[in-house]
């Protein structure tokens, strides 16, 4: 047996014990922010993105797709401080994931009615939450959000299931959004947040990781079988 086939058959052995570690450290988290268990919450975010990473390269998932998994978790880290510049700074993070999302969805065309859609739900959203933010964050959330839209619309070329990640993804960040904006808040504001957010992240990578998923022009079973051969 080849050392390639080998090491292919340890990645295998790790798949579903990554995955469950994940959901553990998600329903981990969620209970914290439930409960108020701030303790709970500073331990277990930090582990969603590495652990949902590695499941995704035990998978053989794509390096972009696994960078912008590790973008995400800058974003987490930076977002646990209460302080404008961690949040840019954890927004510069996802701003790179979503970078990574795009270059990894390549250039097949997207349906053109959500992409209407997602228009003029940015245009509105955005028109009535400006004046409730902070003059400071106004430009660099509005240059976010635009390519945060992007990145939800032209999800939609991985199939149902990355489209729904791309959808929550702006649904999370939406909320965030009104939190800032002083809006009326959902009960556990947190936990709907995480909830969503983290529903994105495992949606996205599905999708990425579906068989015959097609990233930048590539074919996931194609890879997957280059993968083995070298």
């Amino acid at each position: 047996m080849s050392a390639g086939r080998v090491q292919d058959g340890r990645r295998e052995r790790l798949v579903c014990p990554l995955l469950l570690a994940f959901l553990v450290a998600c329903a981990a988290d969620l209970t914290g922010l439930l409960t108020g268990g701030d303790v709970l919450h500073l331990v277990a975010k930090p582990l969603l993105m590495p652990l949902l990473a590695a499941y995704a390269a035990a998978r053989r998932g794509p390096r972009l797709l696994i960078a912008a998994l590790l973008c995400g978790w800058i974003g987490d880290v930076f977002l646990l401080a209460d302080a404008d510049l961690a949040f840019l700074v954890g927004m510069g993070g996802f701003a790179a994931g979503h970078l990574c999302y795009l270059r990894l969805f390549g250039r097949a065309r997207g349906a053109v009615l959500p992409g209407i859609g997602y228009a003029v739900v940015l245009t509105a959203f955005t028109v009535l939450i400006w004046d409730g933010l902070p003059a400071g964050l106004r430009i660099p959330m509005a240059g976010y959000s635009l390519l945060l839209t992007a990145m939800a619309y032209r999800s939609g070329v991985l199939g149902r299931y990355a489209a729904a990640g791309g959808a929550l993804f702006l649904l999370s960040d939406a909320l965030i959004a009104t939190g800032i904006a002083d809006w009326p808040q959902l009960p556990a504001p947190g936990f709907w947040v995480m909830l969503t957010y983290v529903a994105a992240q495992l949606l996205l990578t599905l999708g990425a990781l579906a068989p015959g998923a097609k990233w930048a022009g590539v074919t996931h079973g194609a890879y997957r079988e280059r993968s083995i051969s070298i």
